[in-house]
């Protein structure tokens, strides 16, 4: 007699049957948008390179992450990394030590002498960029690879910008510095060093295009009322002095005045001149501090204190009379007529910073809005040709806001270079949490770097916070969840039941039969990283 058909195939005969017939649904393999990709300023391909950092291929790990950002073994110090504020693995356990990795893959790069190649054929243009800090030199950077010909000219002495003249010793060692922006001098781009812009319409008589990157280097200013023995300073002075080996003579008592990022380098740097006592004091409450947590964090380690809801009202005579605050209902600061007398051989005003905007003058077309420029989306001013970023714009002022400025602007550069839009690709969809499969991840701490000791730090500008080794870079890079995107697991290969997935071969991923998938959803139900979706099936 006939058997039924569910019976009807010998044993290992499955694929006689083509079971896709049966499927109202269909599963895709679709890379998501991961949070850390999302949220990194630099836009880099962050999953793209813990990718290969974690089989231990370092090389392609690092020239993934070239791609986007020049400074890696830079940023693996100074970046406040909102990629692992983002990281979805932060809702398992702790976040990946993306920025611990970055570094890790900069030194290595360092350590090995790897170079980046210019390989695009010469477009003929120049390109003139002032200012020498992240933004500039990051879009030359992105320029040259493009074909460009570039020039980038500085007031100071030595290429860095803020990066050198800003950023203390001790978070961001110069050798650093300047082995990774040799690097980018030595793949062709021209640094020309001591030269003010003055004249920008008589510069572009002779370029092609002009990228303005000129750094927030301008302390802004304070009444302060002051008597004639009042020792004052700035602190960007006070850090560039410093960098240039010229540290002020500060005393033993030093006052920070302002809450930023600024102000907690000040205040540490006071206490690696001889400051015994370094205050930082702040109008506001430690919770609306402009300062990352980290570096307030660190300040306080190192025995920096903190006078939260005060203000100064004046400076005389070793002493500094400050006054306390209270919140109104906006959260703006308000007098309440109480006093309090500090000592203070110095005080640092750590209040903010302005680019200097003097060589927009005259520039027809260029419209400034409360001391930053107005740049278009493709980020070019109101003058055809000229295109700004950095602290010349509207945007937070970190090192990688920065360095993803140089490569945006490098892009549309290029691209009004050559007549024609750069229109960057549209997102995939997110890689959320929701769509992990956690339970095949074990579990696995985060891998900590070593930090100087503290009686240690206040005596010297060594470098704070270490790097990991080889050992624990591979085991931090192995953390990474994927989110989103397919690792080669073997899961769905593994779980189908018709046999329908295919295996490609390393790195080339899976492919799907349709002929005999019938839709189950197995494989997206068992995907760890959540990179296989079911779609209703084509009519």
């Amino acid at each position: 007699m006939d058997r039924p058909f569910a019976i009807t195939l010998e044993v290992g005969s499955s694929l006689a049957n083509k079971t896709g017939a049966w499927r109202t649904e269909r599963p895709v393999y679709l890379d998501r948008f991961p949070p850390c990709n999302q949220n990194c300023p630099a836009g880099e391909n962050v999953q793209g390179w813990l990718y290969h950092a974690e089989s231990g291929d370092y090389e392609t790990a690092w020239r993934i992450l070239v791609d986007d950002n020049p400074f890696p073994a830079v940023m693996g110090r100074v970046c406040y990394h909102p990629c692992q504020t983002a990281c979805n693995r932060g809702r398992l356990d702790e976040a990946v030590g993306i920025n611990a990795v970055e570094r890790f893959l900069g030194d290595e790069a360092l350590r090995r002498g790897w170079t980046v190649p210019v390989e695009a054929e010469p477009s003929g243009k120049r390109v003139l960029v002032v200012g020498a800090g992240p933004a500039g030199l990051s879009a030359a950077y992105h320029l040259v690879r493009l074909g460009h010909e570039v020039t980038v000219v500085d007031s100071a002495e030595e290429p860095g910008g803020m990066m050198r003249y800003g950023i203390p010793r001790y978070r961001l060692p110069r050798d650093v510095l300047a082995a990774e922006i040799k690097r980018i001098l030595d793949m062709g781009v021209r640094f020309e060093a001591g030269r003010t812009v003055t004249d920008l319409r008589a510069e572009m008589e002779r370029y092609d295009a002009a990228f303005l990157a000129v750094g927030a280097h301008v302390a802004r200013r304070a009444y302060i009322p002051a008597g004639d023995s009042a020792r004052i300073l700035d602190a960007i002075k006070m850090l560039r002095d410093t960098a240039e080996a010229e540290p002020p003579q500060i005393g033993r008592r030093v006052v920070v005045y302002g809450g930023g990022n600024t102000a907690m380098d000040a205040a540490r740097t006071a206490r690696r001149l001889g400051a015994t006592d370094a205050v930082v004091v702040y109008r506001r409450t430690k919770d609306r501090m402009p300062a990352h947590e980290s570096e307030v964090a660190d300040a306080e380690a190192e025995g920096v204190r903190m006078k939260w809801l005060s203000t100064i009202a004046r400076a005389d005579g070793g002493k500094v009379l400050i006054e306390r605050m209270r919140l109104d209902e906006t959260g703006f600061p308000q007098p309440t007529g109480e006093y309090e007398e500090l000592d203070a051989d110095t005080v640092v005003l750590a209040l903010g910073q302005e680019p200097d905007l003097t060589l927009l003058e005259g520039l027809p077309g260029v419209e400034i809005d409360k001391g930053v420029v107005r740049v278009g989306p493709n980020m070019m001013t109101g003058y055809p040709g000229v295109f700004a970023g950095g602290d010349m714009v509207p945007s937070d002022r970190t090192v990688t806001v920065a360095i993803g400025h140089g490569k945006l602007a490098a892009r549309h550069i290029d691209a009004w270079l050559r007549g024609t839009q750069y229109t960057p690709p549209p997102p995939p969809p997110p890689a959320t949490y929701d769509r992990l499969n956690t339970w095949y991840y074990s579990d696995a701490p985060a891998q900590l770097r070593p930090r100087l000791e503290v009686a240690r730090r206040i005596t010297t500008f060594d470098e704070v916070e270490g790097g990991l080794d080889e050992s624990t870079a591979l085991f931090e890079a192995r953390r990474c969840l994927s989110c989103g995107n397919c690792f080669e697991c073997d899961n769905c290969y593994g779980v189908c039941p018709d046999n329908a997935v295919i295996k490609l071969g390393p790195g080339r991923r899976f492919m799907i039969d349709y002929d005999y998938c019938k839709g189950c959803g197995l494989c997206a139900a068992e995907c760890p990283a959540g990179a296989i979706t079911m779609v209703p099936e084509e009519t």
